[in-house]
């Protein structure tokens, strides 16, 4: 029996059922094709084909006729010889489409071997759907609105034009569309050996691994399914139409106050955002902002966010939400006793948790953490023989690189054998606040507590020529250093460009660059990368009694 595919390809251009019907025949000459249907009045097309057929074949078939291809996506034949999933083997089954899942697939179909990608969901994620791209996109048309209000520059008249806050949300949505397109269906599409397959993935007490109670045969297997908001316990808050960061970017209309409860970066990136675009917003942080961070990073945070209007209480939370004719009224406890907060939007932004429940893990002995967390090994072996795990799913860092790096190793290892080890042990994050946040390593506390003899370098960016050129200096860089071999240890970055910046620290405690090494390299003038070597200067010099670029 042969394998197949059934593909669904959204069209455009079609102008009657003549085109729809000459499409077909495009198809029926790709000798792959098994059968087909396209829909004019649906501007789609359904085509069984052998699984040696790839998307593109089909893609330029749909071209060559004249026409566009808007989407395409694959999963398993319903229809046709040896079609039924009970007869198809694979040598991975990865359960989740996200970065980790498609980093694995692409790394096992290199290798020649066939694949299925079950996926529950929307393809592609938590990142390219309801994370980075969309929240990313938010933010850079906040930040354009804001830096037309608010230049520094005298004489130069500017103003921030009222918000089309539906069309902004339109325009988001068009662009996740065509990234997810791109970047992931086109992408596995590519690859012969890939089969995604529709439904929700469970593990039977007897190990067998079923797609919606149809059992699925496979060598390997990777859970790979990502993490969701974590929901707070507190009281009345399950029973009220709350936000998420999901939801939050799906509204129709702008709130007027916008209450965030949480302070990590999710919460600062999205509170500043509504901010910026026109709402009052709250933010309730139970201790202080971006709590894992150097002391001196929430901070500076504080008065940069509350110079733009953002209302920040630290050390407060919420006991009690009610929502009654459109507002929500939250009762709070913080440092001035007991209060009452009102608003007509609430959003819960206060970490997430891994997507374990319902895949039957507890059935198959797969051991989770305290906060439900896979547990894994240093190559990412479950507790169960032939399944991994990777990405956001094992309580790891929830970057969208992280997750790649894991899906690619566990998928190796899953086809290969284990050899790689997985090494998370220097990860930069960026916080895409104005100005950001970007850190990586131990920051100055941590570190003395793990008993290094740290020596510490604070450099403020109105050291740094491009700064005060670019008249914003706004955050430093906090360099933390072994006294004795001069190597860093940690880097924490607050500036506009701090994302950009941390790579350098990441770079020189990856090979194992000395502070003095860094301090003597050439640096190009009126960079903001100069600051680094400004800031590694600063360990042994008075940095305010050098000239511009001096060595």
């Amino acid at each position: 029996m042969s394998e197949r595919q059934e593909w669904s390809i959204e069209i455009e251009g079609m102008t009657c059922d003549g085109c729809a019907a000459g499409m077909d025949r495009a198809f029926g000459e790709l000798a792959e094709v098994v059968a087909s249907k396209t829909s004019y009045d649906e501007g789609r097309a359904t085509v069984v084909t052998e699984a040696s057929l790839g998307g593109d074949d089909l893609k330029a078939a749909v071209e060559g006729k004249g026409y566009r291809v808007r989407a395409i996506t694959a999963r398993a034949s319903s229809t046709g010889e040896g079609a039924s999933r009970e007869g198809v083997d694979y040598d991975l089954a990865i359960i989740g489409s996200g970065s980790a899942g498609v980093a694995a697939a692409i790394k096992a179909a290199e290798s020649g071997k066939r694949v299925a990608i079950i996926e529950a969901g929307t393809l592609g994620g938590t990142c390219v759907n309801v994370g980075c791209v969309p929240s990313k996109t938010l933010i850079r048309a906040a930040e354009a609105r804001h830096r037309a209000a608010t230049t520094p520059f005298a004489g130069i008249e500017t103003s921030a034009a009222g918000v089309n806050f539906a069309a902004l949300i339109r325009q988001k949505d068009e662009l996740v569309a065509e990234l997810r397109q791109a970047k992931y269906a086109d992408v596995l599409a590519a690859y012969a050996g890939v089969t995604v397959i529709e439904g929700h993935a469970r593990f039977a007490p007897s190990g067998e691994l079923a797609v919606d109670g149809e059992p699925i045969r496979a060598a390997s297997v990777l859970i790979a399914t990502g993490s969701s908001p974590a929901i707070p316990p507190i009281e009345g808050l399950a029973d009220t139409p709350y936000l998420t960061s999901k939801t939050a970017m799906e509204l129709e209309a702008l709130p007027e106050h916008l209450v965030v409860i949480g302070a990590g970066y999710v919460a600062l990136e999205l509170g500043q955002t509504f901010r910026r675009l026109g709402s009052r917003v709250t933010v309730l942080a139970r201790s202080r902002l971006l709590s894992s961070e150097d002391p001196d990073v929430g901070d500076a945070l504080f008065g940069f966010l509350s110079d733009e209007g953002v209302d920040i209480r630290l050390a407060t939370s919420a006991t009690r939400v009610e929502h009654t004719d459109g507002r929500f009224s939250l009762q709070l406890r913080g440092p001035e006793g007991e209060t009452t907060l009102d608003a007509d939007q609430l959003l819960v932004a206060a970490g997430r948790r891994p997507n374990t429940a319902g895949l039957g893990l507890e059935e198959v002995d797969i051991e989770l953490g305290d906060s439900g967390e896979i547990r894994v090994d240093e190559h990412l072996r479950t507790t169960r023989a032939g399944v991994f795990a990777a990405g956001d799913v094992t309580g790891d860092p929830a970057f969208v690189y992280v997750a790649a790096y894991a899906g690619n190793l566990a998928g190796d290892g899953a086809i290969n054998g284990v050899g790689r080890r997985y090494d998370t042990s220097i990860v930069p994050g960026v916080t895409f606040t104005d100005p950001a946040v970007a850190s990586v390593g131990l920051h100055e506390h941590a570190a003395r507590e793990r008993g290094i003899d740290v020596v510490v370098s604070k450099l403020p960016m109105s050291y740094v020529p491009r700064a005060i050129a670019a008249r914003d200096t706004r955050g430093f860089i906090k360099l933390v250093a072994d006294r004795e071999t001069k190597l860093l240890v940690g880097a924490q970055i607050v500036a506009p460009e701090a994302g950009e910046l941390i790579q350098q620290a990441v770079i020189a405690m990856k090979f194992g660059i000395r502070t003095d090494q860094l301090a003597g390299l050439l640096y190009p003038y009126l960079t903001t990368a100069e600051g680094f070597k400004l800031a590694c200067q600063t360990f042994g010099k008075d940095v305010a009694k050098l000239s511009c670029c001096a060595a």
